[in-house]
């Protein structure tokens, strides 16, 4: 298995996260993003207790490859 990433959010304060990646093995896309703690959020999921979920700015759609017509690739 290798993972590949993709992209990096540009305006990170501290250049490491919201982050994607994708998983040649399995194709599919793992996220690096900020923990939703706001419980008055979470409480509007549905979650599962082994799944959990984290928050992903809009502007990082630019990296999923399917938004250009591409196949997934590293940077």
């Amino acid at each position: 298995m290798a993972l590949h990433k993709l992209g990096q959010d540009p305006n990170s304060p501290e250049g490491k996260s919201p982050t994607l990646y994708y998983d040649d093995e399995t194709g599919n896309y793992l996220i690096q993003g900020w923990k939703v703690l706001d419980e008055e959020r979470r409480v509007q999921l549905d979650l599962p207790s082994n799944e959990d979920v984290v928050e992903f700015p809009q502007r990082m759609m630019q990296f999923f490859p399917e938004v250009n017509g591409l196949e997934p690739r590293a940077v």
